[in-house]
């Protein structure tokens, strides 16, 4: 593939994004800082560059799950990354590997078109029904991608205990018992829906039948209110859980389908059809893609975890 500017201006981009990010988080030294700026722009290039999701026909295409050999080919790309990312941040490898998928998959997520496009694609009842079926299912493919880039990073460190007795200490999951997992995951569930609603906000009119609906909000608020709702949803399960990120991870492929089946009832969408505008919605979480609610679930979820470890060490130091 040839590297067109447009592609080097795009990955400048990106990358000044992710600096500027970083820095927000002063506590980590510049070596640091580097490793994790180089493992996300790794994914950033073969995830978010790379990937043979394709470009959308319509000028406001969405992005989906590509075909099998598209899909089949996003796996091995998303293993790639994190096997890359792993010796990149080395010795933070499995901290800092996992961030590359994730990455990639967010520029996907802020490209194309939203789910207001998809709503004006499929004007009719049985249409939207079709549509938001298939759609309950989506982020399990995201998350298996995300699992991929993962499985990556696992590869990476296999490799290197078996060349070497010096591998040093990583993060790794305790084991525990299976409530806390299951509190972690619907407790996730349920703060990242509750905290999507209030931070994605968009133009909201009164309805006298659904009390009210909200526009389609833009992509730099549902990015803002994904990362930030799962930030608070892994701080809180970490801080009164002592669960680790992988359970609200687990939870961004839960929300869309669980705001699929609690929100989108036949009687509801057929008043939407029949009094509202496509780019209007009852709830605002069915407003937001699958991948746009993974990509940033899982980052957000990260973040979250983290920064619950600092404030558990911030306290006991105090």
């Amino acid at each position: 593939m040839e590297l067109s500017w447009l592609l080097v201006f795009k990955i400048g981009a990106s990358l000044a994004g992710v600096l500027a990010g970083i820095g927000m988080f002063s506590e980590l030294s510049w070596p640091v800082k580097l490793k994790v700026t180089a493992t996300l722009l790794v994914g950033i290039i073969l995830i978010g560059f790379l990937a043979p999701l394709g470009t959308p026909v319509e000028p406001f295409g969405v992005i989906s799950v590509p075909a099998f050999g598209g899909a089949v080919a996003l796996a091995g790309l998303a293993v790639l990354a994190g096997f890359i990312g792993y010796f990149l941040s080395w010795p933070y490898g499995r901290e800092i590997g996992i961030l590359a998928v994730p990455a990639g998959l967010a520029i996907w997520a802020v490209r194309g078109g939203n789910m207001a496009e998809l709503m004006r694609l499929a004007p009719t009842l049985a249409q939207r029904q079709g549509l938001f079926a298939a759609l309950k299912w989506e982020p399990i493919f995201w998350l298996a991608i995300v699992a991929a880039g993962f499985g990556g990073v696992l590869i990476g460190q296999y490799l290197v205990s078996r060349l070497s007795s010096l591998v040093p200490r990583s993060f790794v999951l305790r084991p525990s018992s299976l409530v806390p997992r299951i509190l972690a995951v619907v407790g996730s569930v349920f703060i990242a829906q509750f905290c999507i609603g209030i931070f994605a906000q968009d133009v909201r009119i009164p309805d006298h039948r659904l009390g009210s609906v909200m526009a389609q909000p833009a992509v730099g608020q549902i990015v803002f209110a994904v990362l930030v709702s799962f930030g608070i949803a892994a701080f809180l399960v970490k801080k009164f859980l002592d669960a680790s990120y992988i359970w609200p991870i687990v939870a961004s492929a839960l929300v869309t389908g669980f705001a699929v089946i609690t929100y989108i009832k036949e009687d509801t969408l057929q008043y939407l059809v029949e009094h509202h505008p496509p780019i209007f919605f009852s709830r605002v979480v069915t407003s937001i893609l699958p991948v746009q609610m993974v990509a940033f679930g899982v980052l957000g979820s990260i973040a979250g975890y983290w920064l619950a470890v600092r404030y558990n060490y911030w306290r006991k130091h105090l």
